[in-house]
């Protein structure tokens, strides 16, 4: 999977770290990490509580035909 770009900028806008975002979804910070690298893939749940942390849609995780262009246009 290509790296969540628009997963760290989002979290970078909003003054967050890792950490930050993990404590708040309830999950590890190596997890989280792996997440906006693109090496996994978050559950419904976990994706929902990254989106609340972080603030955007969460169904974001899970659009495959979404250009990354048109996910970072979705977040604004």
């Amino acid at each position: 999977m290509k790296p969540r770009i628009w997963l760290q900028e989002k979290r970078i806008a909003a003054n967050l770290t890792q950490e930050d975002v993990a404590k708040g979804a309830q999950i590890k910070r190596p997890y989280y990490s792996q997440i906006e690298s693109g090496a996994r893939r978050p559950s419904v749940s976990v994706a929902q509580e990254i989106a609340k942390v972080v603030g955007f849609e969460w169904v974001l995780f899970f659009e495959n035909n979404c250009s990354e262009k048109q996910q970072k246009s979705n977040l604004a």
